[in-house]
């Protein structure tokens, strides 16, 4: 319906959009085909609760800090990485992801791959939300991967949050358009509030009061009660 209406717009608009950008709710996972581009569970959002016990599980073996210490974030259900894992004790979705017929993403990732017929990329900003990715590499930490026993080859590529990455077939909105923009929901409020270098901060508010801090190029270390994350520098590059 949401493609629907936007081709009805861009048919009947003076001025047509010269590229398309998107944006995401961040944790949430889709496991899909990648032939056919279908998801093979329902997605799992990130206010699901079903990994409470493994991420307790992680606590008491003493792999918080750790996890801290690369990724910025905690052990706790509300990321992506015990949800993927959650779904990958199905054996029949095991095995079809180690023999690299599976996916998979968070949603934006989902979306590309669906609009441009299979591109299967993620930006830094949400990929850093997974606890799958380095902050101080900027990539997939295979340490983690075996924590979460996720075979690398699920991955999407990461890419820039700024820069043409492929374009969106006509078929879906009545003309081919290049998408040239991801960044998970706060990263992109902190950027549209032009807060892209060190020491700015924006709040925003709807499920709760996100409160996020440019802290520039060099990766902080995050007092307790606070995560560190990836963010956008002026041009879209990764930054912190």
């Amino acid at each position: 319906a949401t493609l629907s209406a936007t081709r009805d717009a861009l048919a009947t608009s003076s001025q047509p959009p010269s590229a398309v950008g998107i944006t995401n709710q961040r944790e949430t996972v889709v496991l899909w085909d990648r032939a056919t581009l279908r998801p093979v569970a329902p997605a799992i959002v990130w206010q699901d609760r079903r990994t409470t016990a493994r991420c307790r599980e992680l606590r008491d073996a003493g792999l918080e800090p750790m996890l801290r210490r690369k990724t910025g974030l905690v052990a706790d259900p509300y990321f992506s990485a015990t949800k993927l894992e959650w779904l990958l004790l199905d054996r029949d979705l095991r095995r079809r992801a180690e023999a690299g017929e599976l996916a998979f993403g968070t949603i934006e990732s989902w979306l590309v791959a669906c609009l441009t017929g299979g591109l299967h990329v993620s930006d830094h900003t949400n990929a850093s939300r997974t606890l799958l990715y380095n902050l101080a590499t900027h990539g997939w930490d295979d340490e983690l991967l075996g924590l979460f026993s996720v075979p690398r080859s699920i991955l999407p590529e990461i890419v820039p949050s700024s820069g043409v990455l492929g374009e969106v077939r006509a078929e879906h909105l009545g003309v081919a358009l290049p998408i040239a923009g991801l960044a998970g929901d706060q990263q992109a409020a902190l950027f549209g509030q032009a807060c892209t270098r060190r020491g700015l901060a924006k709040n925003t508010y709807g499920t709760g009061a996100f409160l996020l801090v440019h802290a520039g190029d060099t990766l902080p270390e995050p007092g307790p009660g606070l995560l560190a994350t990836m963010a956008c520098g002026p041009k879209g590059e990764p930054a912190y």
